[in-house]
């Protein structure tokens, strides 16, 4: 049975959808089904708020509470928003997302206006600093459109979420300087995660 919650340091993350709108190759759900050879994170079905809600019980040992797991997490929108909802009235908990950024494309309108209230932080995947070089590390399903859909992301986000960062992954096809001054431009924070070959910490 895979994990639908799993803590790593002082955070709670949660592992909601396998689905993803990126084919990122340096991804680890491309390179094993468990993450840190401990946690099964490869779900054989998408867990329901309810049970999401019972697995987390009390969050007040977490410094946040994390979506993120092996898949693109603002897919499941409505889940997101209902889990964050009960967890923030009745434990107060800071409710951070980690996100391509292309939920706007998935969902073909502005979804951040719902999150304000529920989100506190937003890691926005940026892992590139032009849309080829985006397209041939995240292999988007939406092609072409889905860079400049993420710059737009980061931006809106802006407006109704507290804290965004921009982040890129750690490897030799990325051009760290030049990403961090798009991030600057952007006004958003600037975050490298790092890269291992047995395990990727989003």
């Amino acid at each position: 049975m895979a994990d639908i919650v799993y803590p790593i340091g002082d955070s709670l993350y949660l592992n909601i959808t396998n689905r993803c709108t990126n084919q990122c190759p340096f991804c680890i759900r491309y390179k094993s089904r468990k993450f840190n050879q401990k946690y099964s994170l490869w779900l054989d079905r998408e867990p329901e708020a309810d049970e999401l809600l019972k697995a987390i019980g009390d969050p007040k040992q977490y410094k946040q509470v994390v979506f993120c797991g092996y898949g693109e997490p603002l897919i499941r929108l409505e889940l997101v928003k209902e889990v964050s909802a009960k967890l923030k009235s009745k434990f107060g908990a800071n409710i951070r997302i980690d996100t391509n950024g292309t939920a706007n494309l998935f969902w073909g309108r502005n979804i951040l206006p719902g999150l304000k209230g529920l989100v506190d932080s937003l890691s926005i995947s940026l892992d590139a600093d032009n849309e080829e070089a985006y397209e041939k590390a995240c292999h988007p399903i939406f092609g072409g459109k889905s860079y400049s859909a993420v710059l737009d992301f980061i931006k809106e986000a802006k407006k109704y979420i507290p804290e965004v960062e921009a982040s890129v992954v750690d490897l030799p096809t990325v051009d760290l300087a030049r990403s961090k001054k798009i991030a600057q431009e952007l006004g958003v924070k600037f975050r490298v995660r790092p890269y291992y070959e047995d395990q990727y910490l989003r």
